[in-house]
């Protein structure tokens, strides 16, 4: 296992994923720094006697109370003692070669400290993580390692709930439709052609019966919402329900939420954009459209598969004429 120069992660407010994943993994190797360094050192007084590991190992874990394993590794990955479990010894593992696990193959920092980047484990398939310490004789010769393995649900929290951003993202989408989208052309569904009651509807939901995110399919004609008072089912309209001004008696009156981000106003101009694209043209036309009076954003999925996240206000602010095909900065589904 190769030793690298430290690496240090900045600590600043995430505005990505990759970002909030970082500083979560920042603070857990500082939780495990100090025990695992500690073992270690219990460890190199022992070394290489399986009991006299075995020993420091189970002192050791009394330290690292989410940890499931712990074991100490010679400089080619070989097992020198059990598995260390809060339950006891576990010998099955007694000179197993760990050499191609993927948290052997990460690089050390000179420090003597890894925390691994997360993986699938062997046995449970469940998500999990290594933390590797350098384990140095008197002299400051490299013995070994110690192995500490967690299961990624048994670690402590180690930060707040991600956010999502809300800047505009575009996702390409499966490449055998982009590839043939130059031989398909729209077909009016049953959406399409009704298409005037259909938003009066959608408008009526989100408005004023507690819909705060709904998703038209213009192409299959349906629509899925979801509502403040059961946020967490979501419910499937079909042509009949959507066209039926009807089913509105089915949701309650709500007050339009205060910490929306949309303003009420605004629905019915988002859903106009969306019937705008969904006719702008015969080859590239919208085939699903969504909106969030949440978190603000439109999402949009068009007939070459690509779909686009952006905030309604910037949404609105393009226009019609922003995503024509003819437009070299409008969509680009095609790439």
């Amino acid at each position: 296992m190769p030793i690298l120069a430290p690496n240090r992660v900045p600590r600043a407010t995430p505005s990505t994923l990759a970002e909030s994943v970082a500083q979560q993994r920042e603070a857990l190797a500082n939780l495990l720094r100090e025990p695992l360094a500690l073992a270690a050192q219990a460890c190199s007084r022992a070394w290489p006697s399986r009991a006299g590991l075995n020993a420091a190992l189970t002192h050791a874990m009394r330290d690292l109370p989410a940890c499931k394993y712990l074991y100490a590794l010679d400089t080619r990955a070989m097992q020198l003692s059990d598995n260390i479990s809060h339950a006891g010894l576990i010998e099955t593992d007694y000179g197993r070669d760990r050499s191609d696990r993927p948290y052997m193959n990460e690089a050390v920092p000179n420090q003597g400290f890894l925390l691994s980047q997360a993986y699938i484990s062997l046995r449970a398939k469940r998500p999990s993580l290594t933390a590797i310490q350098i384990v140095r004789d008197d002299d400051g010769h490299v013995l070994g390692f110690v192995g500490a393995d967690f299961d990624l649900r048994d670690l402590p929290l180690t930060g707040k709930l991600y956010e999502e951003p809300t800047y505009w993202r575009q996702i390409k989408g499966d490449p055998a439709i982009r590839g043939a989208v130059f031989h398909q052309t729209r077909s009016d569904s049953q959406l399409d052609l009704q298409l005037d009651t259909v938003l009066g509807v959608m408008e009526e939901l989100m408005s004023d019966r507690g819909v705060f995110h709904g998703k038209l399919h213009f192409s299959s004609s349906r629509a899925t919402i979801w509502l403040v008072d059961d946020p967490y089912r979501y419910r499937l309209l079909d042509i009949e329900a959507l066209t039926d001004p009807d089913t509105c008696l089915s949701y309650p009156r709500r007050p339009y939420p205060a910490d929306a981000v949309v303003p009420k106003e605004k629905i019915r101009p988002v859903l106009e954009a969306l019937r705008g694209l969904r006719f702008m043209d015969e080859t590239f036309y919208l085939r699903a459209g969504s909106l969030n009076i949440f978190n603000g954003m439109v999402g949009l999925t068009f007939s070459c598969d690509g779909s686009h996240y952006l905030p309604w206000d910037e949404f609105l602010s393009k226009g019609y004429d922003f995503w024509a095909p003819d437009n070299p900065t409008g969509l680009s589904c095609p790439v």
